[in-house]
C-alpha cells in the first residue's frame, strides 16, 4: 500500500511542477480537458473504389515529419520524371509514391518506372505532370496508412 501512496506522490508532485513551470514561463497551458483530447497525429479516410486510404496530417505531425514535397516533371519528350527518392515499395515490390492533393493530405499512387538514372526516376505510369509528390516523409506515411508502430 505504501508504494501506491508513493507514485501517486510522485505523480501528483510531477504535475504541479509542471503546472509551476507553465504558470512562470507566461505560456498559456491547456485546461484539463484540452489536455484530456488527444487529437490523433494522422486520420485515415477510404478512397472511394479502391483499397487506398487518404491520409490527412495533422499541422504538429507534418511538422514533426518534416514532410517535403516536389512536383511530377515532364520532359519535352512527353516523359515524367519524380526524384527517385520519392518512390516506396511494398511487401510485393510495387513502387508507389505519395501524392499532396491539397495540405495536409496525402494519397498513395502506383507508379511504372521505366528507368532510373541518377536520382531521378522515369516513369511511364503514374500521377500526371505537375503533381506534388512527397520526397520526405513517405516512409512514415506509409506506416500511418498501414497502422505500422500503432
Amino acid at each position: 500500500m505504501w508504494r501506491l501512496q508513493h507514485c501517486i506522490r510522485v505523480a501528483v508532485s510531477a504535475v504541479l511542477v509542471a503546472a509551476a513551470q507553465s504558470a512562470t514561463s507566461g505560456a498559456t497551458s491547456p485546461t484539463l480537458a484540452e489536455a484530456a483530447v488527444k487529437i490523433p497525429p494522422a486520420q485515415l479516410e477510404p478512397v472511394v473504389g479502391t483499397q487506398l486510404k487518404r491520409i490527412k496530417l495533422n499541422s504538429k505531425a507534418a511538422q514533426r515529419l518534416d514532410v517535403q514535397t516536389a512536383e511530377v516533371r515532364q520532359e519535352s519528350s512527353g516523359k515524367r520524371i519524380i526524384p527517385y527518392a520519392s518512390v516506396i515499395y511494398d511487401f510485393k515490390g510495387a513502387a508507389w509514391v505519395y501524392t499532396n492533393p491539397e495540405p495536409l493530405t496525402y494519397v498513395r499512387h502506383g507508379v511504372t518506372i521505366e528507368l532510373i538514372r541518377g536520382d531521378d526516376a522515369h516513369v511511364t505510369d503514374g500521377p500526371p505532370a505537375g503533381t506534388p509528390i512527397v520526397v520526405v516523409g513517405a516512409a512514415e506515411l506509409y506506416g500511418a496508412e498501414k497502422g505500422v508502430g500503432h
